[in-house]
């Protein structure tokens, strides 16, 4: 989650236009990639389910995520219409400011037109492609029966229009999460802040009048079509179509409904397959129910400067000794220490609140000073770590505890009752990148 969130925007000039993105991770292969039309990288951002997708590519490569001119957080186009030579000077503007010579491209809906312009255009640049749910064209035509008929084109341009703002539009998109708690929300935030109804308009109205079947006979590198079987807004024909047409393609057909390209393992074990040839276990994962941890260490940069480097590196030393010791007698079980604090995760949410009381205590015999948060739910397990909206959770709530506090979630309040724990209220907070206001409370003891 850190390095999605602390991921710097940048900006580099192509042509009159200044184009939006972000540098993450450190892998020896570069990603570009490109989300559908409708984004805006510090809002997506917000989001747990596309933290995890970014953060996921960047375990094995360094990404590098734009924003299409037209939207987002990238310039804007009088009219919402775009050449195909724009796209290759944004493309090649922002892997020369990334310092990238060639990279896969891995893209989403729209932006997978840019991708393919790209791959043509430019093959010296671009090692793979990854078309997610993408289309070479999106209106129907006689040779090209899996477009859009001109009625409902008529209807989609009313229904962008009208209802841009609302997020309403995640009941097509992304058909598995739109119940979720705040993520119709979350998307209506992402629509404002990423265009206007009437700019919105004009986009949807520009790219129904693209055409690129020309160009697949001209991308020559290999390429991964991934599309959802049951997407009702991009059906799986456009993939077909792409897979047959491209030279070097193969088709993967998945058994979703969604557009939105989410954190599924299988898609992220397919991607990373294709981009470095192998699939590592970080890509896969167990889902369990467990209590997640946090633990950080106040005040440690005034505590530097009383101590020096050295002294304070010592005693950080001994408060991670005692607190491992604390996770042992408490069955607790470290997923990673951070330099100046610890995550880990209990079966028992009542024995993991007693391991941050006694941690807190060990802590402060080694003169150091600390606060945690708790939160209950579902995590997935993998090779290199916990992920999930769980883990999300506690590390914010862990944000809100002041020093020596255990701070939890409703949900750890309510699976505890009856262990003769005392909680007091702390109110209700908006926890950043989290859907919804959150109740949390003092662990008191």
């Amino acid at each position: 989650m850190g390095l999605v969130a602390l991921a710097r925007t940048q900006y580099v000039r192509s042509g009159d236009v200044d184009i939006a993105f972000q540098v993450l991770g450190e892998g020896l292969r570069d990603i570009v990639l490109a989300f559908d039309w409708a984004s805006h990288l510090e809002t997506i951002a917000e989001q747990p389910l596309f933290v995890e997708l970014v953060g996921s590519l960047a375990r094995f490569a360094r990404v590098i995520w734009l924003d299409m001119r037209g939207g987002g957080m990238s310039g804007r186009v009088p009219g919402g219409a775009i050449s195909a030579e724009a796209w290759m000077d944004d493309l090649v503007a922002v892997m020369d400011a990334a310092g990238s010579g060639k990279a896969s491209l891995v893209a989403h809906g729209h932006a997978a037109q840019m991708a393919m312009v790209a791959a043509a255009t430019h093959p010296e640049r671009v090692s793979s492609l990854v078309l997610i749910n993408g289309f070479a064209r999106l209106a129907r035509a006689e040779d090209y029966p899996a477009g859009l008929p001109v009625e409902v084109q008529a209807a989609l341009l009313e229904d962008v229009e009208g209802e841009w703002g609302t997020g309403k539009h995640v009941h097509v998109l992304g058909p598995s999460v739109a119940g979720r708690p705040g993520v119709e929300e979350w998307w209506g935030r992402v629509e404002r802040y990423g265009a206007t109804p009437g700019l919105a308009r004009a986009k949807m109205q520009s790219i129904l009048e693209l055409d690129f079947r020309n160009v697949l006979p001209l991308i020559d590198v290999p390429t991964l079509v991934v599309h959802s079987r049951d997407n009702a807004f991009i059906r799986i024909d456009h993939g077909r179509y792409l897979a047959e047409h491209i030279p070097r393609a193969r088709l993967l057909e998945r058994a979703s409904a969604d557009h939105w390209a989410l954190p599924d393992p299988d898609l992220l074990g397919a991607i990373e397959e294709f981009v470095t040839g192998t699939r590592s276990e970080a890509t896969g994962g167990d889902r369990v129910l467990a209590t997640v941890l946090f633990v950080d260490v106040v005040g440690s940069t005034e505590r530097v400067s009383e101590l020096g480097d050295q002294r304070w590196q010592l005693v950080l030393d001994r408060f991670e000794q005692a607190a491992q010791g604390e996770l042992r007698a408490h069955d607790g079980r470290l997923d990673h220490t951070t330099g100046d604090g610890l995550v880990a995760t209990f079966d028992g949410p009542a024995r993991a609140i007693r391991c941050a009381w006694a941690i807190r205590d060990e802590a402060r015999r080694v003169g150091v000073e600390v606060r945690s948060g708790l939160h209950a739910g579902e995590i997935t397990r993998r090779s290199d770590g916990i992920f999930g909206l769980a883990v999300h959770i506690g590390a914010r709530v862990c944000d809100l505890a002041a020093s020596g506090e255990v701070l939890v979630t409703r949900t750890v309040r309510d699976l505890v009752a009856g262990s003769g724990i005392a909680f007091e209220e702390r109110g209700e907070h908006e926890l950043k990148g989290v859907p919804d206001r959150w109740a949390v409370y003092a662990a008191a003891g």
